[in-house]
Parts: C-alpha cells; sequence; structure tokens
C-alpha cells in the first residue's frame, strides 16, 4: 500500500473550483469544494483561516463506500493538505509565525441521526482489495495527517463508520439529548469477523482491555455519556435548550472550539511524524499483507 499523495487530479479539482466560484475564492480564507465533481459525496469549506470542515453527505447515513473512500475523502485530504502547505508556505515569506491548522469530519448537516453508518456491504464483499487498497489507506492517512484530525460525531458511528472517528486524532459527540446516538462495533451480532485493521485501530486509541471488550465482544452500544468516560470520545456537545434540528450545528461548534485549542500544535511541522512514531505498530498492520484484513460474512451479515 503507498502513501497517498496529491494527485494532479486533485488539484485540478481544488483549482477548477477557484474559477467556478469566484466570489468564493475571492479570499484566502474562504472556499467550497464538493467531490467527486459529479454526483457529489462531501463537500470542503474552509469559512476560518487555518481550519477546514469535511461535510460527508453521501446518503442519509454516509457509507463507506469504494466511491466515497477513493474518489470523495482521499482526496479530500490531499486538497486540504495542499491549501495548507499553500498557506504555510505563504505566511513563512512575509515572516509570520503560524502555520498551524485543523480539520474537523463531521456527518451531513441538515440531519442528526448519522455520523457513518459504516461501510457499505454491498461494495464490499467479494472485493478481496477493499482493505488494503481503500480502507486501510484511508485510516493510515488519518493516523499520520500532518494537522490534527477532530471526528465531529452527529448521531451514529457504526462499524467502520466508529473506526473512521477513532482514526481521528480528537472526538466530539453529540449529548444525545435530543436524539439518541451510539457508537457501537456492531459486528459481533451479524457475524461478521473483524478485519485486522479494525483491532489495531482499537488497540491504539483505546487503553482499556475492559472498554475492548465490550466494543469488539459485546457489540456494546456505547451512549454519548458512556463513550465520554470511557475516554472513547474526548467531549460532548452540549444540546440542552437547542432546537432539535440545530444539533448538528452544535457538535460542530464544539469541534470548531476545539479545533482552535489544537491548531497551533501543527504549526511546527512535526505532527504527523510524530504520530507516525505513536502509532507505529497500528501502521505496520495496516501495511500488512491484505489477507490479514479480510473479512468473513455469513449470509445474513451486512457492514
Amino acid at each position: 500500500m503507498r502513501n497517498p499523495k496529491v494527485s494532479a487530479s486533485n488539484l485540478t479539482y481544488w483549482r477548477a473550483s477557484q474559477s467556478r466560484r469566484p466570489e468564493v475564492m475571492s479570499s484566502d480564507v474562504s472556499f467550497s469544494l464538493s467531490l467527486p465533481t459529479a454526483d457529489p459525496l462531501l463537500t470542503i469549506t474552509h469559512s476560518q483561516p487555518d481550519i477546514w470542515i469535511i461535510e460527508l453527505h453521501g446518503g442519509q447515513d454516509s457509507r463507506l463506500t469504494t466511491r466515497m473512500i477513493d474518489e470523495a475523502l482521499r482526496p479530500a485530504l490531499d486538497v486540504v493538505e495542499h491549501n495548507w502547505c499553500a498557506m504555510r508556505d505563504k505566511q513563512a515569506n512575509v515572516g509570520a509565525d503560524e502555520g498551524g491548522g485543523a480539520l474537523i469530519i463531521i456527518g451531513r448537516r441538515d440531519q442528526d441521526k448519522f455520523f457513518s453508518n459504516g461501510f457499505d456491504y454491498e461494495t464490499v464483499k467479494g472485493n478481496s482489495t477493499f482493505f488494503n487498497e481503500t480502507a486501510n489507506p484511508l485510516f493510515a492517512r488519518l493516523l499520520t495527517y500532518p494537522i490534527p484530525t477532530i471526528a465531529a460525531i452527529n448521531g451514529h458511528a457504526f462499524a467502520a463508520g466508529m473506526m473512521l472517528s477513532l482514526a481521528c486524532d480528537y472526538r466530539v459527540m453529540t449529548d444525545g439529548s435530543r436524539r439518541r446516538a451510539w457508537m457501537c462495533m456492531n459486528e459481533i451480532h451479524f457475524g461478521a469477523r473483524w478485519p485486522l485493521s479494525f483491532t489495531a485501530i482499537l488497540n491504539a486509541k483505546v487503553g482499556s482491555p475492559i472498554i475492548r471488550r465490550r466494543v469488539a465482544l459485546e457489540g456494546h452500544r456505547f451512549t454519548p455519556s458512556e463513550a465520554l468516560k470511557a475516554g472513547i470520545v474526548d467531549r460532548l456537545a452540549d444540546l440542552t435548550g437547542s432546537r432539535v434540528e440545530s444539533g448538528t450545528e452544535k457538535v460542530l461548534e464544539e469541534a470548531m472550539k476545539l479545533a482552535n485549542e489544537v491548531k497551533k500544535l501543527a504549526s511546527r511541522g512535526v505532527w504527523s511524524a510524530i504520530n507516525a512514531c505513536l502509532y507505529k505498530d497500528c501502521l505496520d498492520i495496516l501495511y500488512s499483507d491484505d489477507r490479514a484484513h479480510r473479512i468473513s460474512l455469513n449470509r445474513e451479515a451486512k457492514l
């Protein structure tokens, strides 16, 4: 599995967006870009100089299909990194001691039921290269991203949706006071074996063996308060007194607060290198032979 880099096609997306949206791209601060260009599955926004937001909006539950990962999420990460590097270079040229940044990933913002409902079984079954060529490169990219990443969990995060959030550096979750929200690895309940990459990420991000047992072997549905107590998420967004339809914006608001707190940690350019050391064992497994990552499913199993 190769280390993803900024591709010419992804930069073309970004440059094309500037010509299509002159009113948005008139400053260095704001832009909006949807990927893929045909039938988009996510949108990147950059309304603050050093904070980027990726909104997943593929269907109502933002399933992590092959197309979502290969044609939307991974290219979006390339675009954000390129934009951040360009910002750092410009600041360095004028002697500014800045260069920080942060990335927020959130489920579709017009609902508060799902962050992501995981892989789409129909696009994964029978695809022996899915993990090595699609899923694992995404997880590895997030684990070693050059700026802090924050999962803004605005609803349920099931299976690979939970793994996506764990691959991020921080997690902010709705408090569930207006609508139920769970984090859950439910494979045990429908008879699906875990790929080794899932185990590696869980071991790297959740320290307690008891909590790991509840996640993997019991398929426990963690409520927001349980996830916070277990150390799976870092903070909850307080939705008390807010309208149901504004719940996702409250989660994003809390994620923005956290992003502003941690964005300077990337300013010296070593965030990725330290994470690569911190998660070396996990990354070694993600880069391992594809046979370690294949999943076995019974006839009733769905991801």
